[in-house]
């Protein structure tokens, strides 16, 4: 199991629910690479309302506007891998926006009982 505890780094992946990678959603894409590379986890959490560069709205309570809600895909890890993942970044995303934050990790861990993979 990865041990993470004290100073690390998350980083924020703002993208649009609708948006694509080779005909997948595009959250998919990155959570399989952050996986591929060996990240400490990935979380995708759909907005229910929010705007972007275009300053367009997009809300669930509007339901010609719900089908591009905001997506954030987060990721806490160590500096060092959370910046080798970058570039794939850089390829994957056209538009959107990503932020690094500096964190202190107070625990993590597999479930008692599970292994992690």
């Amino acid at each position: 199991m990865m041990k993470i505890e004290g100073p690390a780094v998350r980083l924020s992946i703002f993208v649009g629910e609708s948006d694509q990678w080779r005909h997948r959603p595009l959250y998919h894409e990155i959570v399989r690479r952050a996986r591929e590379a060996g990240l400490a986890g990935a979380s995708v959490v759909r907005g229910i309302e929010g705007f972007g560069a275009a300053s367009r709205i997009h809300t669930s309570r509007i339901l010609s506007l719900s089908e591009d809600l905001p997506v954030v895909i987060v990721i806490v890890d160590a500096e060092e891998p959370i910046r080798a993942f970058l570039p794939q970044l850089d390829e994957l995303v056209t538009e959107g926006l990503v932020v690094l934050d500096p964190v202190e990790v107070i625990r993590y861990g597999a479930p008692r009982g599970e292994a992690a993979p």
